[in-house]
């Protein structure tokens, strides 16, 4: 039997299994989701379409950045996360990834996103991509999430700066329009987790995490989400009040907001985990529609006339 030759398929499939652990590690739903909203910013902050080399070297650097962050926090929370039926399929969780590994992939991925940002896009996204780093792997991560039940809230401030983020790359200023955008994930950001907290609340409270689910009960907790849906909407009326954007987006965000708000009233009267499932999935939905109707009112508005 040729050794030689079944060593080099044997070899392959151990390289994309490594490949799919590093990967796992960047969480990339949440990062897909960092990167869309950076990019939003990016394309808000131009009245045409943004230079192809900021766009590509931004997106790339934000990208990897988050990816940084994300692995770095794999590599804090790995024992955390092995008593969290949530998280304990991760590679860190499970020994597959050793700290040295998950370390040295995460500096690597850093220095790459810290890289592009620096030759191809400004100093002042790079500052920015790394305080939202630090805020996010070191604040958020070992400082609010063990110790406080308003960590989401407090740390939503890291969360909510991709927009921030892609309007300083495109205009090397951050202006009201891009605290805005950060407004809007900022509030967005409890109702959001809080949905996820509650019917992974015994999950959080095996970890010893003082989720608000855990430390206030759930039903407080529900009530919590609806409030902060009606203050969501209240803040997505922000960029139509301040002359950002046009009659498309405002109708597209009392829309998603009622409908949001809706879901928020459900779940604090009728609660249920299916729903509070639901809740959470139409929490992202209603991030990327909100922010796509943002998009289009962008090019199109102008097109239409004054609003």
């Amino acid at each position: 039997m040729n050794t030689q030759a079944l060593s080099a398929p044997t070899a392959l499939v151990r390289w994309r299994h490594k490949w799919r652990q590093f990967h796992a590690l960047t969480k990339p739903r949440v990062v897909q989701l960092i990167v869309f909203c950076a990019v939003i910013g990016m394309l808000l902050a131009s009245p045409g379409w943004p230079d192809w080399q900021v766009l590509l070297a931004g997106t790339a650097g934000i990208w990897w950045v988050a990816s940084a962050a994300a692995a770095f926090n794999c590599l804090v929370e790995r024992e955390l996360d092995r008593r969290m039926q949530r998280t304990a399929w991760r590679p860190t969780a499970r020994g597959e990834l050793s700290p040295r590994e998950t370390l040295a992939f995460s500096l690597a991925l850093c220095a790459l996103g810290s890289a592009a940002l620096l030759l191809w896009v400004n100093a002042l996204t790079l500052a920015l991509t790394l305080a939202t780093f630090v805020g996010y792997a070191v604040v958020y991560t070992l400082w609010l999430k063990p110790r406080t039940p308003q960590n989401i809230v407090i740390g939503g401030a890291s969360g909510a700066m991709p927009p921030v983020l892609g309007w300083a790359a495109v205009r090397g200023d951050v202006g009201p329009e891009a605290w805005l955008l950060c407004l809007i994930i900022f509030l967005w950001t409890p109702p959001h987790f809080w949905s996820l907290a509650l019917y992974r609340m015994e999950d959080y409270r095996r970890a010893g995490l003082p989720m608000l689910p855990v430390t206030h009960g759930p039903e407080l907790t529900r009530l919590h989400i609806f409030l902060y849906t009606v203050v969501l909407l209240a803040g997505t009326l922000m960029p139509f009040i301040y002359g950002m954007s046009g009659w498309i987006y405002l109708v597209s965000a009392i829309t998603l907001g009622l409908c949001f708000m809706v879901y928020g009233f459900r779940l604090w009267r009728q609660y249920s985990e299916a729903l509070a499932r639901r809740t959470f999935w139409f929490s992202i939905l209603y991030l990327s529609l909100l922010f796509a109707a943002l998009l289009l009112d962008h090019y199109i508005s102008p097109w239409l006339g004054p609003s």
